[in-house]
């Protein structure tokens, strides 16, 4: 097995930040017709405009591995970053993602999200691993309309 297949095993056997938290500004709940994933995330962000902290990223997800392991990099990578480092790691991981496996990923800036490049071959998975992340892109937005 190689490292990629391992990383996505282990985010999958212990995922980071699973289970909902409080205190939380946004929540959203995000299903893939396509398989039956689904995914009810909450973010708690301290702060105001790109600057502010994701504190927290909490979730409880019901899916495949794929789908589970992004959930658990999403809050792996995002958690105590700026929100700016939060959503320039979504484009980069979106970018990836969508890209029919022309682009291999950067480890500086998704960190363990460079095992979900070969997604990018399988159109059918990309939703999977993308669920997590559009749950908390509506998430963010959401915890940063709070704030105003």
């Amino acid at each position: 097995m190689d490292l990629y297949q391992e990383l996505i095993l282990d985010h999958y056997k212990n995922p980071v930040g699973h289970g909902l938290r409080e205190p939380f500004e946004g929540e959203s709940h995000q299903v893939n017709p396509t398989c039956g994933d689904e995914v009810t995330l909450r973010v708690h962000v301290s702060g105001e405009g790109e600057d502010a902290v994701v504190e927290d990223v909490s979730y409880d997800s019901m899916g495949c591995s794929i789908s589970v392991a992004s959930a658990s990099i999403l809050a792996e990578e995002v958690t105590g970053g700026s929100v700016a480092h939060a959503r320039e790691t979504y484009e980069a991981m979106r970018r990836m993602l969508t890209s029919k496996g022309q682009d291999p990923g950067d480890e500086d800036e998704i960190g363990d999200g460079v095992a979900l490049a070969g997604v990018a071959k399988y159109p059918a998975r990309v939703k999977c691993a993308l669920l997590s992340w559009a749950a908390f892109t509506d998430a963010l937005y959401q915890a940063q309309g709070a704030k105003q």
